[in-house]
């Protein structure tokens, strides 16, 4: 006969693993300065810029 467990514990679990999972998303997409968001916003478009200097005209 096997171990009685208790399905609720795992049901917990997994549902507070899957919550974190979900805060360190949103750690890293809200929990930014404003001078970081506008950093990233001038590298995405330099890179643009390059990208698009570099097309040839078909």
């Amino acid at each position: 006969m096997g171990d009685v467990i208790n399905l609720n514990r795992f049901r917990k679990a997994r549902t507070r693993a899957d919550q974190a999972q979900e805060a360190d998303a949103n750690r890293a997409k809200f929990g930014r300065t404003a001078a970081e968001k506008a950093r990233d916003e001038a590298d995405a478009a330099r890179r643009k810029a390059l990208l698009d200097g570099a097309k040839r005209e078909e």
